[in-house]
């Protein structure tokens, strides 16, 4: 092959990527909710989705047709465009963060190499941080626009519980990138070739997960959406498929973090590798979705068996609990690794 297309290969190699991790991510977000509907169906002794396909499989389809033909009612005296830019802002806030995620070993094909990753940035624990960090601004613009107080009240709470909780978040993290002494992710992963870093950073990971749960707005931390004195929280003006895309988003936050918990604390897409090479090849992808299907599984079993707090005690939570015990992991891991330098 001449070297004037290479230029041309790499590109469609990316964006064969990007389109299959959008399908794939689509995928899981649409089964993810099938899932819960059963897993907490069967928490409550319920059938749950039974009816649209064997299993109830074709229900998230049905769904999906469902809220793109809805009806979408608006009200009045909305400001339109910021009400309309909000769940686009969500959406895509939280489908981007997956660009930087990696789930595979490389691979070599007639000569060139595939990473399984749309793109491997050298500060990509950065780049996640930073975009699902934005996706607050399309729950609080939904609350603003909708000209109303229970909208409003919900998207204040969730730039307060967000702000709170992704101190404590990044300060879990910071104790593995010392760790690693990198922020790239797939350099982290090498790293736990010996050892995953649940195993050095137990602490670290119960702070992330929680610190986690509380960023997504699931239960019990999900006050921005409390329907006991919220109505429907942020969201309670939307209806027909920009409803959905909140849900959408929310569901694809609740993918990335269970990503990230994965590449850094477990491994990533290490495990046991047995069998001819295309098997070998595929078997780290299998590992990664795997154990991301059990962080998935956690958050929807703390969805059927745990109350939801008070916004009082989520917030002294986070801040009297939370955020001493992440700096002092922090602190201990540094005199840790300092003493060891030494």
């Amino acid at each position: 092959m001449g070297t004037s297309s290479e230029p041309v290969v790499l590109t469609l190699i990316v964006l064969a990527k990007v389109v299959v991790v959008l399908v794939v991510l689509l995928t899981c977000i649409a089964y993810a909710v099938w899932l819960e509907r059963k897993v907490v169906a069967r928490i409550q002794s319920r059938w749950g989705p039974t009816l649209v396909g064997p299993f109830g499989l074709l229900q998230p389809l049905a769904d999906g047709l469902k809220f793109l033909f809805k009806e979408e009612i608006r009200p009045r005296e909305v400001d339109r465009f910021v009400y309309h830019l909000a769940p686009f802002v969500a959406f895509t806030m939280a489908f981007a963060s997956i660009a930087v995620i990696p789930f595979g070993e490389s691979i070599t094909i007639a000569g060139h190499k595939i990473v399984f990753q749309i793109t491997d940035l050298n500060v990509g624990l950065l780049f996640v941080l930073a975009v699902t960090s934005l996706g607050v601004y399309g729950i609080v613009l939904a609350g603003w626009s909708s000209n109303s107080k229970f909208p409003l009240f919900g998207g204040l709470r969730s730039s307060a519980q967000m702000i709170s909780y992704e101190i404590s978040l990044g300060l879990a993290l910071v104790a593995v990138v010392l760790i690693a002494g990198s922020l790239s992710l797939r350099e982290i992963v090498e790293q736990q070739r010996g050892l995953w870093n649940i195993f050095r950073q137990p602490l670290g990971f119960l702070l992330y997960f929680t610190a986690a749960i509380a960023e997504t707005n699931r239960t019990p931390f999900d006050l921005p959406e409390a329907e006991s004195e919220l109505v429907g929280g942020f969201h309670t003006e939307y209806s027909s498929f920009k409803f959905a895309m909140f849900f959408m988003a929310e569901y694809a936050n609740m993918v990335t973090v269970s990503c990230l918990a994965t590449l850094m604390f477990f491994g990533g897409w290490l495990g046991p590798v047995f069998g001819p090479p295309a098997l070998q090849a595929l078997l780290p992808v299998v590992w990664f979705s795997l154990k991301i299907f059990c962080f998935l599984f956690v958050y929807i079993w703390i969805r059927g068996t745990l109350p939801r707090f008070r916004y009082d005690q989520l917030m002294s939570f986070g801040w009297k609990v939370l955020l001493p015990v992440a700096l002092v992991n922090v602190l201990a891991t540094s005199l840790v690794l300092a003493w060891r330098a030494s």
